[in-house]
């Protein structure tokens, strides 16, 4: 953890690319693959679209509404949303998920590389952003 916190000060001097949000489908939360060409030397392409298409099912896994989405929509109503003071969400157990995984592909992949990856929550969700 302390290596990724040192790659986060010395990436800071680094140019930003920004991967934004795709709406060809909908509103519905999901990236670009589009390779850009700012990272040409830096990461293959093949790496790069497997991790934006990765936080793309992410993100449809979120958004899913189900039996579990339901009930807790019915509970939420039926405690005046007192339940979410002692229960996470189908959502927030999700991005929890997202978050572990964008910490690991940073240390296995993009660190090392000289690039780190943004949480999309810290901008809002409308874009990805690699240092």
């Amino acid at each position: 953890m302390h290596n990724l916190q040192e790659m986060r000060r010395s990436a800071s001097l680094a140019s930003k690319v920004y991967i934004q949000r795709d709406y060809s489908e909908g509103t519905m939360c999901q990236f670009q693959t589009k390779f850009p060409p700012e990272l040409d030397s830096r990461i293959e392409k093949q790496l790069f679209e497997e991790t934006v298409k990765t936080l793309n099912m992410y993100y449809i896994e979120a958004e899913k509404i189900g039996g579990s989405s339901y009930l807790e929509g019915c509970l939420a109503c039926a405690t005046a949303y007192f339940i979410f003071l002692c229960m996470e969400t189908h959502y927030e157990k999700v991005l929890k998920k997202i978050s572990k995984y964008i910490q690991e592909q940073n240390e296995k992949i993009y660190a090392p590389r000289g690039l780190l990856i943004t949480d999309p929550v810290e901008r809002g969700m409308r874009v990805i952003k690699q240092l």
